[in-house]
């Protein structure tokens, strides 16, 4: 016969230990003192072992205590969290919705499609995650988020590839563009446009190595400039445009962001007889996971909020 301890004992002993205090546990479960304090006894009692050492008032576990917590603190956790879920209601969306996406992206529309679920959906709530693609993928991947929201850069007729245990919806099509201040511009481009000049010109870019310039030269000019005097590298996209607009020199920027400076002529864009690099942001989900009610609905109102003219008509301001 298996003789496992009282279950409620286990749970009593797992916020005394938590919280390091028998008093702090019994206002946390609703119990008197007292009775938090004879219900450890009964299982040091049941275990054969001193669980916590009492020293001036303060409770100091055991070498037993530490091990049993290792063993009773993820059930414990587990139970609470399925509990809460299992007590939402199920004919309407409710609960966490986990979600990732691009830093820029997520900071300057996510709030708001979240904000503007929850005056539909009171009983839902948010967790965000802003990091790059590769990060999210694997967070996705590893069930730490519902959804990830990423952006893939590519060619014209290109498809961006996926591992097979995504599936892949495209939202929006962000452009990506060759910039400078305007003050930069006139004293170093002046109208030249023309691979020659332009590697021979300063650059600050966002990532560690300078891939994305790579790329808009290999999609304007296809060729990869040998070297490019790359004066600063930051690790925000916020913070290259604040650079650029200092008249740093020259980086690769999203569009959207500074429409409204392109279109003051605060901020020249570098153009060619190509169009735009492009960069799609698609919202990405594990395939084979079963989406819940709450997933669902906030996929189709994500769906539909991403093609609100005030989201596409920034991201399509550039080429019309």
């Amino acid at each position: 016969m298996i003789n496992l301890p009282d279950m409620n004992r286990l749970k009593i002993f797992y916020f005394v230990y938590k919280l390091g205090s028998s008093v702090a546990a019994s206002q946390k479960l609703n119990l008197t003192q007292p009775a938090v304090s004879q219900q450890l006894k009964k299982l040091e009692e049941e275990l054969k072992t001193p669980l916590f050492i009492r020293m001036h008032k303060q409770l100091v576990p055991t070498a037993a205590a530490q091990h049993l917590y290792r063993l009773v603190a993820p059930l414990i956790e587990r139970l609470i969290s399925e509990i809460e879920a299992i007590r939402l209601p199920h004919d309407r969306p409710a609960g966490k919705l986990r979600i990732g996406a691009p830093r820029e992206f997520g900071k300057e529309y996510l709030p708001r499609f979240c904000q503007r679920f929850r005056m539909i959906y009171p009983d839902v709530s948010f967790e965000l995650k802003l990091k790059e693609a590769v990060p999210l993928l694997s967070m996705l991947q590893k069930g730490e988020l519902d959804f990830a929201l990423v952006d893939v850069y590519y060619e014209p007729g290109e498809l961006p590839g996926f591992p097979a245990v995504f599936s892949m919806e495209p939202l929006l099509r962000e452009e990506m563009m060759l910039v400078s201040s305007r003050g930069y511009y006139y004293q170093e481009i002046c109208g030249d446009h023309s691979l020659t000049n332009l590697v021979g010109k300063d650059f600050v870019t966002d990532e560690d190595d300078p891939s994305i310039l790579d790329l808009w030269f290999r999609h304007h000019f296809n060729k990869r400039p040998e070297s490019l005097a790359v004066v600063m590298t930051l690790d925000t996209h916020e913070a290259l445009l604040n650079s650029l607009r200092l008249g740093m020199g020259l980086g690769v920027a999203t569009a959207h962001l500074i429409w409204e400076e392109i279109q003051r002529g605060d901020i020249v864009p570098i153009t060619t007889a190509k169009n735009n690099m492009v960069n799609m942001i698609s919202l990405v989900q594990l395939l084979d996971k079963i989406p819940t009610l709450t997933e669902k609905v906030f996929r189709e109102f994500l769906l539909q909020e991403v093609q609100q003219h005030e989201v596409t008509g920034r991201f399509q301001c550039i080429s019309g």
